[in-house]
């Protein structure tokens, strides 16, 4: 992980991966091999194994704590673009490019706990981005068109894998065998297609720290929100391998997509930017630990 973001970070800056070509990056990751990942994950799987009323209710459950108390941690920040921020960032993370991924590398992308973290990463799409939008837009007073990002949801491209994936599941069909290896080929793309274009996405450019901010939004992101998906899980009655899914899901760090958010919404497009970096480069610590706990 540590080596693919450098990888990134370095060809960037030696002007291999330009703008361009990182967006090109990205879209093979958003558009092919997440979507393979996904579905790859969830077709073979029993449908009530890896969907059921304790895990969607967990994942809202656990969103809805983390939103709460990001709002209290940064309630007291004056700037309203900086407290939009902080608030979205402590909460939102990158389930998709780092989040699925990792959990099927560590795990495996037939394990169980790959499945449920594809419907982690569905269900969190949906309550992730209204929930973001509504926020930056409230704190902001900036206008934001609600219905366009539902319809745009729709139109996810992993959000149409996962319910092929489940449709699937649930008809106990699987595509021929030589499609399956062709699509398990492309999943195991997704992890370093995403840690390239995360890392190509990362920089500081001079932007002035606001070191506590930064620090309560890392802290809050990395540490307090797997503890909070944990205890809901576990008080949902979860099994392992959903604790363990939902905690490593819980755990990523602060998706790109918010600075995208932040900067078309009013917020403070710096601190965003210094967040994703902060937070993406410390979970390269505080990660392994989180799956040796898991584990």
């Amino acid at each position: 992980m540590v080596a693919l973001l450098a990888a990134g970070v370095t060809a960037r800056r030696v002007g291999m991966l330009t703008p361009r070509r990182r967006d090109g990056l990205t879209d093979a990751a958003f558009y092919l091999a997440l979507p393979a990942l996904v579905y790859s994950s969830t077709y073979a799987q029993p449908l009530g194994e890896v969907l059921s009323v304790r895990l969607v209710a967990g994942v809202v459950g656990a969103l809805a704590l983390g939103i709460g108390m990001s709002w209290l941690v940064h309630r007291r920040q004056a700037d309203a673009a900086a407290r939009s921020v902080a608030v979205v960032q402590s909460y939102h993370a990158n389930l998709g490019f780092l989040g699925l991924p990792l959990v099927a590398a560590t795990f495996g992308a037939g394990a169980v706990e790959a499945g449920k973290a594809s419907v982690i990463l569905g269900v969190g799409a949906l309550v992730h981005v209204p929930a973001t939008v509504t926020i930056l837009s409230l704190v902001n007073d900036a206008d934001a068109d609600l219905a366009s990002e539902a319809i745009s949801l729709l139109r996810n491209p992993v959000l149409v894998a996962l319910t092929a994936g489940l449709a699937s599941a649930a008809v106990g069909w699987a595509p021929p065998a030589t499609v399956a290896t062709g699509l398990s080929w492309l999943a195991e793309l997704a992890l370093p297609l995403a840690l390239l274009g995360v890392g190509a996405s990362l920089a500081l450019d001079g932007t002035a720290i606001d070191y506590p901010t930064v620090g309560a939004v890392t802290g809050t992101k990395l540490l307090a929100m797997p503890l909070i998906a944990f205890a809901a899980f576990s008080a949902l009655g979860g099994d392992p391998s959903t604790i363990r899914a939902g905690v490593v899901m819980f755990a990523m760090p602060t998706a790109v997509s918010t600075f995208v958010y932040a900067s078309a919404l009013g917020g403070d497009d710096g601190l965003a930017s210094v967040n994703v970096f902060a937070t993406t480069v410390a979970s390269a610590g505080t990660l392994l630990p989180i799956l040796r706990l898991v584990g």
